[in-house]
């Protein structure tokens, strides 16, 4: 008797898209594989990001993750299956640092405030995840650590973001000892903004996210890319600088609507220009 054929069963996918109103959230959804980001998740989160920079609609990003862990970084067993390639495995681990290195750049550009959701561990890259959005609300069971040097291999790329968010010497102990902080302890050195109640960290951010989605996005665009420019700048630069985005600011419409509005008394209509 011929058995009929079975039905493949769909793969669940390893990034969840979602819209709240005008909030696009990404779930990364790897739970089994404590969200390690892995070349294809690498791959989704950023192309994810792109589709989310040009679409109008969508004013603010969450980042959050299914499981009980944030994220572990990057997938220990796909880097390690590579050391059979002729060259042990450089080209590709040149290639995975690179593509995961413009992933966490792809964050900061993106001419909209982006939001992480962490209810659980965040380790390595994932706690890089962290330190590249531009706010973070952690739960109070969450917990982060850069702990490559347990295991020989200093989380150098990880270690771009964390000393961009934290002072030197929080972060050196963090990536020499390997050691994990609380979120308590990462609220305290600017790792993350707010410790809320564990299972109410999604929806935090996503109230967060709504309370900066409803300033104008122009201005918003300007700021985020103002800030992180200024940054890397000297002081005077930085001054100099800041100046003339401030100038150029003044002759936008939303501010010349907003400061109206403020005079009058009236709210705002952003016209996002």
């Amino acid at each position: 008797m011929v058995q009929p054929a079975r039905a493949e069963t769909a793969r669940p996918s390893i990034l969840l898209r979602e819209t709240v109103g005008s909030i696009g959230v990404l779930t990364l959804n790897r739970p089994a594989a404590r969200n390690s980001l892995s070349e294809g998740l690498i791959g989704e989160l950023h192309a994810a990001l792109d589709d989310m920079a040009g679409d109008k609609t969508v004013r603010a990003v969450v980042i959050a993750a299914n499981g009980s862990v944030f994220s572990a970084g990057h997938d220990l067993k796909e880097l390690t299956a590579r050391r059979t390639d002729t060259d042990r495995g450089r080209a590709y681990f040149a290639h995975m640092m690179t593509i995961c290195s413009a992933m966490m750049q792809a964050i900061v550009r993106l001419p909209k405030p982006v939001i992480a959701a962490v209810q659980g561990v965040a380790t390595a890259a994932g706690c890089q995840l962290v330190a590249s959005c531009d706010l973070a609300i952690a739960s109070e069971h969450a917990k982060f650590a850069t702990p490559g040097v347990d295991i020989g291999l200093f989380c150098s790329t990880p270690m771009v973001a964390l000393s961009r968010n934290v002072p030197r010497k929080q972060a050196m102990e963090m990536l020499l000892t390997g050691e994990p902080i609380s979120a308590e302890r990462a609220r305290e050195i600017g790792l993350v903004n707010r410790v809320v109640p564990a299972g109410t960290e999604r929806d935090a951010a996503i109230a967060l996210a709504e309370q900066v989605a409803r300033k104008s996005a122009h201005t918003v665009k300007i700021g985020k890319e103002a800030f992180y420019r200024q940054a890397e700048m000297s002081l005077a630069e930085a001054y100099r600088f800041a100046a003339e985005v401030m100038t150029e600011n003044m002759m936008a419409r939303d501010a010349e609507e907003g400061i109206g509005a403020f005079i009058a008394k009236r709210e705002p209509k952003w016209a996002d220009r």
